[in-house]
């Protein structure tokens, strides 16, 4: 019945001419009952099938084999047939001449083919089914039914892949899909068959780093693992290999000394072999960032001379390359800035944001250029239908100088806020904010659009800490919402909602939830207290390189309780067996969290300042970011510092005084309005402005506001010599041309030295008044310098009892003469 339908609708395709022209072509098909018969006729008539024929032969092909048991469809036969691709040849050089109902008739009858093609592929082997997810991915199908499929079975069959090339591959190909439940079985399976493997295939464990970062989750002991097995590879790789590695590494966090190192010395190895312009552009993103000055040089020089045989996707990647290093080569920004500019039509949507953003951080100048981005930008995010990606094209928006939102930017926003994360929200709202900013007509006009647009933010922020109902995807959410609106915003409901899910804190989870305490400064007794009891409690269960985000907390906020001692001396028991596994840096870090804590394991400093540590860490240093280098060498700085003055037994020298000199000569100091305030106001409390001094530099290079002297009888004491610090009547501070040792000069007996501090709200806690541990520590450093220190808390100074020239006088007075008598 269905093919005397089926007949009937070949025959309304075709173009009735009267019965003396039948159409003998139609006439053979639909008589056909087979596949073969219908291959037949179309092998006997190429050169007379009209579109008629092909969308009749595809559509009783499907049929025949809807007809057939599941068991005895052949598609993958008749798919593979020569005279099926003849038809699909056809189908595509006559689409034109086709009417809309026969295109759709045609596409329907070749995607249900494709479809059920698709279903009977999954039946293949492991083998080809991780190559069937390849072509998924490939063609953007990561979220597809079809990868469900692919998920699921994986997960079935999991315990009987013994191939980790097979397994690997299909981890990153179902990586968007996987629960944290299968996530863990596939780490555990890929952990067992790593240590089987041909170590010299290093593709392996690069998938399974590559599938840590897709997913988020730094296992550290796997990723260990796999860096032990890239390590021994580094000889064999090209730059591309270890330019992947790289940046795998870095988007997990997980600097690894060892390999930065080796990966720099083969880089070096390649920059003979590497002339032509793909190999080149993947040697300089890569080996640029850790390069000395002279190959640095050399590798901007080389490119500057390269720059024309580069096509769009190689300066892309050079641009960022260049922004990375803060590149200040203007010929070279130039040149490739030309090259982007002239293809800007072939740049896909996130490439046009990427562009845009390193041309912006290289502080490049061409308005017609920005211009032409913006409109881009502002077209690719009108038809977005991606948060992530409307996230992005809006931030790197923001960036750029224009009129107001347009009304098609604020639509398309409306449209995905319901759908976006914390983070996102976080994005959006520093990126609306910024155009509000840069927007003349806000200071002058409602602001409504704006206005609008934040609280809408604002409102789906609370809506989704409302319904969060899982801590894990509630803290990767998390991990880089920061700034103001934030703060202001969502930051008491975020810590109220993590309070709610304080039962699903584990081991797993500490570190991270210990992060983000951390970077918001907020104290959260609960937990810190819940943080404690995990840890204490599954402490065999915590990677080592793990105690350090989960003690900073503690440090930095200055929660001092019972739980909180015995969880330092529970850590630095579990990491001791372990210290000389820790990348240098990480060790320097863990360092100054336990000097902020007023914590000094004689290991640990032991450790750290010997010669071999050092110069390990000076090579390492080489190797790292500008930004992060700086960072690790003032914790050095301060470490030694601290290590000198509270654990004098140790007899650690103090080596950095010229690294302090030359740190504070690059440095430019102000005063603020309040400090000057405070100074003047000082002078007026002592009895002159000769009895004080301000911005003076302590041994070990502490800066205090204010210094002054106070006698056996508590009265103060002139100066006979001027501050080593001048300040300017610009508010500037001013150092002499001869500052070497600072060397305190010797008091009259009984006197004593006291040191007034100015505390502004970076010194305390975000939610409360109470005192950070670097504000601590330095009160002891002080303190054990010989100085009396008063601190000036500026939610004292700046309340409403403190609002007069006499209110400020007494709380000086009181201060300085009745605390520091008493003390």
């Amino acid at each position: 019945m269905f093919r005397l339908h089926l007949a009937s609708a070949c025959v309304r395709r075709s173009v009735y001419s009267g019965p003396g022209n039948r159409d003998l072509v139609l006439d053979q098909l639909k008589v056909c009952f087979s596949e073969d018969q219908v291959f037949e006729v179309v092998g006997r008539n190429k050169a007379k099938l009209a579109v008629n024929h092909v969308g009749c032969a595809v559509g009783m092909l499907w049929q025949f084999q809807k007809e057939k048991p599941q068991l005895l469809r052949t598609v993958g036969a008749v798919k593979s047939h020569p005279q099926f691709l003849t038809l699909r040849v056809l189908a595509e050089n006559k689409i034109s001449l086709m009417d809309d109902c026969l295109l759709v008739d045609m596409l329907y009858d070749v995607l249900r083919y494709i479809c059920f093609l698709f279903s009977w592929f999954l039946n293949f082997p492991l083998s080809s089914l991780s190559k069937f997810a390849i072509c998924l991915n490939d063609q953007q199908l990561q979220l597809s039914p079809l990868m469900g499929r692919i998920t699921d079975i994986l997960s079935r069959k999991l315990s009987t892949i013994n191939d980790a090339r097979i397994l690997t591959v299909l981890m990153i190909s179902v990586s968007p899909m996987v629960s944290p439940r299968l996530r863990d079985r596939l780490l555990d399976r890929a952990d067992h068959l790593l240590d089987s493997m041909d170590p010299v295939k290093y593709n392996n464990p690069r998938r399974v780093v590559q599938f840590l970062r897709n997913i988020r989750f730094g296992r550290r002991p796997l990723l260990e693992k796999c860096n032990r097995i890239l390590l021994r590879s580094v000889p064999r790789m090209d730059a591309e290999n270890l330019s992947i590695i790289i940046g795998l590494y870095q988007s997990l966090q997980f600097n690894n000394c060892e390999f930065r190192l080796a990966a720099k010395q083969r880089l070096t190895e390649l920059i003979d072999s590497s002339t032509d312009p793909a190999a080149f552009t993947k040697l300089f993103v890569a080996l640029c960032p850790m390069a000395s000055t002279e190959i640095r040089e050399w590798l901007e020089s080389t490119a500057l001379l390269l720059a024309d045989e580069f096509n769009p996707q190689q300066a892309l990647i050079l641009a960022e390359g260049l922004e990375e290093i803060q590149c200040r080569n203007l010929n070279l920004i130039n040149k490739i800035a030309s090259i982007i500019q002239k293809n800007l039509r072939v740049y896909k949507s996130m490439e046009v944001a990427r562009i845009t953003q390193a041309l912006f951080l290289l502080h490049y100048q061409n308005p017609e250029l920005f211009n032409k981005l913006r409109s881009i930008l502002i077209s690719f995010l009108q038809d977005s239908l991606y948060p992530s990606e409307v996230t992005m094209l809006t931030r790197v928006l923001a960036t750029l100088p224009g009129p107001r939102l347009e009304a098609g930017v604020v639509a398309r926003l409306d449209a995905v806020l319901p759908q976006c994360n914390l983070s996102d929200l976080n994005t959006l709202a520093q990126a609306v904010g910024k155009c509000a900013r840069n927007d003349a007509s806000y200071r002058h006009s409602s602001p409504s659009q704006y206005v609008r647009l934040l609280q809408g933010l604002s409102r789906c922020g609370h809506e989704r800490l409302d319904t969060a109902d899982r801590l894990d995807v509630l803290l990767d959410e998390l991990r880089y919402a920061s700034g103001e609106w934030f703060e202001e915003t969502l930051l008491e409901h975020t810590m109220a909602t993590l309070q709610r899910m304080t039962a699903q804190v584990s081991w797993s989870s500490v570190p991270d939830l210990a992060h983000l305490l951390t970077k918001t400064n907020h104290l959260c007794a609960p937990l810190l207290d819940r943080i404690a009891t995990v840890t204490l409690k599954d402490i065999h269960k915590i990677h080592p390189s793990a105690t350090y985000a989960t003690l900073l907390p503690f440090a930095v906020l200055n929660y001092d309780s019972p739980t909180a001692d015995e969880l330092f001396d529970v850590c630095i028991e579990h990491l001791k067996p372990h210290i000389r596994s820790f990348d240098p840096h990480m060790l320097v870090l863990l360092a100054y969290a336990l000097v902020v804590a007023d914590c000094f394991p004689e290991e640990v400093f032991r450790e750290i300042f010997n010669v071999d540590f050092l110069a390990k860490l000076d090579a390492h240093l080489e190797t790292m970011p500008d930004l992060l280098n700086m960072r690790i060498r003032l914790r050095l700085m301060e470490v030694n510092r601290a290590v000198c003055l509270e654990c004098p037994e140790y007899q650690v020298p103090w080596f950095h005084a010229r690294y302090c000199q030359q740190l504070q000569k690059k440095g430019s100091f102000s005063s603020s309005l309040v400090q000057k305030q405070i100074h003047k106001i000082l002078a007026e409390v002592l009895g002159g402005a000769d009895r004080a001094r301000a911005s003076v530099l302590t041994p070990y290079f502490y800066t205090i506001d204010f210094e002054c002297v106070l006698d056996r009888y508590n009265r103060p004491v002139a100066y006979s010599e001027p501050s080593t610090l001048q300040i300017s009547d610009g508010g500037k501070v001013q150092w002499r041309a001869e500052p070497t040792e600072t060397v305190m000069n010797e008091l009259p007996p009984g006197a004593q030295r006291v040191a007034v501090d100015f505390l502004d709200s970076k010194a305390f806690c975000k939610n409360s008044r109470h005192m950070k541990g670097e504000t601590g520590m330095r009160k002891r450093h002080l303190e054990i310098m010989g100085y009396r220190v008063v601190q000036i808390p500026h939610y004292e100074w700046n309340s409403m009892e403190l609002s007069t020239q006499d209110a400020w006088v007494g709380y000086l007075k009181k201060k300085i003469f009745t605390e520091v008598s008493s003390s």
